[in-house]
């Protein structure tokens, strides 16, 4: 709000310094008129001013059909993404398990920088959700650098969900939304809470063995089958937007709406494709993305899920099924399950890297000690794993935790053990 304003609203309880100073003469206001630079061309291109006290921000809606596609999905599928959810027990950081698919909402920024702190301006808040049977997506345009008021009014106004989607959101997005909304934040509405799906670190889990970055851009192209059309770099955006702010003409900057639109609309079929991954829903899913499936429910307690997701890959002799198998003796581990831990470990104590033959062989050890009470095999296994530990440490390639001294102290036991 503008001190002039401020002054405005505080006439009414100012004295006039006369016997007749209960009597204030009427405040006479008067609507500023604001100039919007190109405002033609903004409306043809769907843009409309949103002022707010003496100022204003820029805003463009559109809608998309369900049934339109968006690389291999439509963005109907997104709400059977979140029904599957519903319908599952899996317990997962990306689950809309109690979520309608109309709570969530994909969101996007961009910004003058890719540094953090004060001196990083967001000039273009993207977002996009599920309203009745569309897609309706809300870009909020920065026109100036005084004008953060309005722009963060109009966006805290359109944003009432439960939970966010977004792309490297988590480290970047969002904490730089926090630093500028602290700067304005005696202005405008407070930063409401969210549950977070911050979708980079799913689409590195999966794909980092098949994409040399893991940026959006390549994870579009690569497995959603987007191709992008005469789309601006996300890092000419500052450039441009500087530009703009110079010279108003907004040519440049509709390319950069383009830009963010997309990523916006691709996280929707990327959030839909990860879920159908996840709950194994993908009928083209390849065995290295159900090997990483497995995996990562492992590493999360979901031990049923990953033995499941482990086993329906494990009968053939492709690098994922012995890393499969490899993977399914530690399921089995966890479940005391020791003669089949053994057996899935003795054929990868034979074949696979160097770094699972020793692992296995030093299971194997264990197993045959404490569990299935067999020297000669604990011996025999703490004896070959020395032998591996001794190829593996020329091998410059290969990164162990595993101390030479443990294998020696485990193998002098086990000896003294057989000569008692």
């Amino acid at each position: 709000m503008s001190i002039k304003n401020k002054l405005n609203r505080l006439k009414n309880h100012l004295g006039t310094g006369n016997s007749n100073s209960n009597q204030s003469a009427p405040v006479i206001r008067r609507e500023k008129v604001i100039d919007v630079p190109y405002k033609e061309v903004w409306e043809e291109s769907g843009v409309i001013p949103y002022y707010f006290d003496d100022s204003y921000c820029l805003v463009r809606e559109k809608e998309y059909s369900l049934d339109q596609m968006h690389g291999i999905y439509s963005f109907g599928e997104f709400a059977s993404a979140v029904e599957a959810w519903n319908s599952s027990s899996i317990k997962h950081p990306l689950s809309a398990a109690g979520h309608d698919p109309e709570n969530i909402f994909f969101f996007d920024t961009e910004t003058t920088g890719l540094g953090g702190g004060a001196g990083n301006s967001i000039f273009l808040l993207g977002q996009a959700s599920l309203q009745g049977n569309k897609i309706k997506l809300k870009q909020h345009i920065l026109p100036h650098p005084g004008a953060e008021i309005p722009l963060y009014k109009s966006f805290l106004e359109s944003i009432d969900y439960s939970t966010m989607v977004t792309y490297n959101g988590k480290a970047f997005d969002w904490p730089q939304v926090k630093t500028r909304h602290t700067l304005i934040r005696e202005h405008v509405p407070k930063l409401p809470p969210f549950g977070h799906f911050d979708l980079y670190h799913a689409a590195r889990r999966m794909w980092k063995h098949r994409l040399e970055r893991i940026k959006l851009t390549a994870v579009e192209k690569d497995v959603l089958g987007i191709e992008r059309q005469d789309d601006i770099p996300g890092f000419l955006a500052p450039m441009i937007y500087f530009d703009f702010v110079e010279r108003k003409n907004p040519e440049g900057m509709l390319g950069i709406i383009k830009h963010n639109e997309i990523d916006i609309l691709s996280l929707i079929s990327l959030y839909t494709h990860l879920s159908f991954q996840i709950l194994r829903l993908d009928e083209k899913q390849s065995p290295r993305e159900i090997f990483e499936v497995g995996r990562w429910l492992s590493s999360l307690g979901e031990s049923s899920e990953a033995k499941t997701a482990f086993s329906k890959i494990s009968d053939s002799e492709t690098p994922e099924a012995l890393e499969a198998r490899f993977a399914l003796a530690f399921e089995h581990k966890k479940h005391k399950n020791w003669q089949e831990a053994a057996c899935l470990w003795k054929d990868t104590s034979e074949r696979g890297s160097l770094k699972s033959r020793l692992i296995s062989c030093i299971e194997l050890a264990k197993v045959y000690e404490h569990r299935l009470k067999d020297l000669n095999q604990a011996i025999i296994y703490a004896e070959k794993a020395m032998e591996l530990f001794k190829e593996i440490s020329g091998n410059t390639l290969e990164k162990i935790s595993i101390k030479e001294e443990e294998l020696k102290k485990r193998l002098e036991r086990l000896r003294k053990k057989w000569n008692q």
